[in-house]
C-alpha cells in the first residue's frame, strides 16, 4: 500500500494538473489527487486532456467518479497506463449532478455494488484502489451504517478508506454546505482504525491547522486536507521535515519568492509547449502570501484580466513591486494605487 500520512484532497475545479505542480513545489511527498473525473468522460472523451500530468507530479492518484464494474476497470487500465499510482472511487460527493448519474454518495446505500466495482477494478490493474466515503448519508447517523460499509468493502480488497467525518446531504445542501453544516464525527473514523486494524484510514473534513494533524495521526494512519491547503499552500512547505521524516536538503531555499519563480518558469514553458494562458496556472497560487502585509495587492496583480497579454515573467516583476508605488512596464503603465 502507498503511505498516505498527508494527502491534498480532490478537489472539483481546483487540483487540476497546474494546481498540483504548484503544490508539488511545496511539498515533494504528500499524496496528491486529481479532481474527480467521470468514467463516461474518459472512455468517450478526450482521455489526454483528462490524464495528462508532469512528471513532477509524482506520487499522484486519479479519482473516478462512476458506478459500472466494467467502466471503472476500463478507466483504471488507463490510469496505470498514465502511470498514476492510485485509482480511487468517489463516494463522498453529495452534488445533484452526481447524484442524477448515480454515484458519489448515494453509492453508500450500495456496499455490495461498490464492493463489485472495486473487485473489477482491483482484477484489471496492479496500482492501488482505495475509496473515499463519508460517514453516513442523509439522517443515517449509525456506527454500524459506516462500519458495515468498511466491512462489506474490505471483501472485496480495498485496504485504503478516506473518509470525510461528516454525513453527506443528498436534498437541501449545497456541495459547499456539505462540507460545512453537517457535524464533524471524528470519533466515528477513529473508531474505524480500532475495529478494522489492518486496514490504513484516512480522515478528512474540517484540518486546518498542524496540531490538528498531530492529533489525527495519533488515532489514524492519515489525514487528507482539502480547502486549508488550497487557501493557505504555505503551510505544505512544513509537512515534509513534520510529518513525512524527511531531512532531504534541497539545492534552493525554500521561499515564497523561489516558488514564485518556479511557478512562471512552468507558465512559460506550458504556454510555449502547450498554448496555456499564464491566468489558467497563476490562478492557483493567489494564496503563496496568505496573511502576509501586502498580500492582497500581490494577489490583484496575479489576478489583474488587463496584464494577461503581458508575460507571466514581467508580471512577476511588477508583483514585486507590490510595497511600493508606480511601475512602469514600457508599453503599459501601471499603478498599484489602483489597486488599493
Amino acid at each position: 500500500m502507498l503511505h498516505h500520512t498527508l494527502c491534498i484532497a480532490p478537489m472539483l475545479n481546483l487540483t487540476d494538473r497546474h494546481c498540483r505542480y504548484f503544490h508539488r513545489l511545496l511539498t515533494h511527498h504528500a499524496l496528491l489527487y486529481t479532481e474527480m473525473v467521470t468514467t463516461g468522460a474518459l472512455i468517450h472523451g478526450d482521455v489526454a486532456r483528462y490524464l495528462r500530468h508532469h512528471v513532477q507530479e509524482h506520487p499522484v492518484a486519479l479519482q473516478l467518479g462512476g458506478n459500472d464494474c466494467a467502466e471503472l476497470a476500463q478507466c483504471a487500465r488507463l490510469a496505470e497506463q498514465w502511470a498514476y499510482v492510485e485509482v480511487n472511487l468517489n463516494c463522498g460527493c453529495p452534488s445533484e449532478k452526481v447524484q442524477r448519474g448515480a454515484f458519489g454518495a448515494c453509492l453508500m446505500e450500495y456496499p455490495h455494488q461498490v464492493a463489485d466495482c472495486v473487485k473489477a477494478m482491483r482484477d484489471a490493474v496492479a496500482i492501488d484502489v482505495t475509496v473515499k466515503h463519508r460517514i453516513g448519508i442523509d439522517r443515517i447517523e449509525s456506527y454500524d451504517f459506516v462500519r458495515d460499509f468498511v466491512g462489506t468493502i474490505s471483501l472485496a480488497g480495498c485496504n485504503t478508506f478516506i473518509v470525510h467525518a461528516r454525513n453527506a446531504w443528498l436534498q437541501g445542501l449545497s456541495p459547499k454546505e456539505n462540507r460545512e453544516v453537517p457535524p464533524l464525527r471524528y470519533e466515528q473514523v477513529y473508531r474505524l482504525k480500532k475495529d478494522f486494524p489492518h486496514l490504513q484510514i484516512v480522515i478528512n473534513g474540517g484540518v486546518h491547522t498542524t496540531d490538528q494533524i498531530q492529533s489525527h495521526l495519533q488515532q489514524v494512519d492519515g489525514v487528507m486536507v482539502g480547502r486549508e491547503a488550497y487557501d493557505n499552500p504555505w503551510w505544505l512547505s512544513d509537512w515534509d521535515a513534520t510529518f513525512l521524516g524527511s531531512q532531504e536538503q534541497r539545492s534552493n531555499p525554500m521561499t515564497r519568492e523561489f516558488v514564485e519563480q518556479q511557478m512562471v518558469a512552468y507558465m512559460l514553458d506550458e504556454s510555449a509547449h502547450r498554448g496555456t494562458a499564464w491566468p489558467f496556472i497563476a490562478r492557483h497560487m493567489l494564496g503563496l502570501r496568505h496573511k502576509l502585509p501586502g498580500a492582497r495587492r500581490w494577489r490583484q496583480v496575479w489576478s489583474d484580466h488587463t496584464l494577461k497579454n503581458m508575460s507571466p515573467e514581467l508580471v512577476m516583476q511588477m508583483a514585486k513591486k507590490w510595497p511600493h508605488g508606480h511601475v512602469d512596464t514600457g508599453s503599459v503603465e501601471w499603478d498599484f494605487v489602483m489597486l488599493s
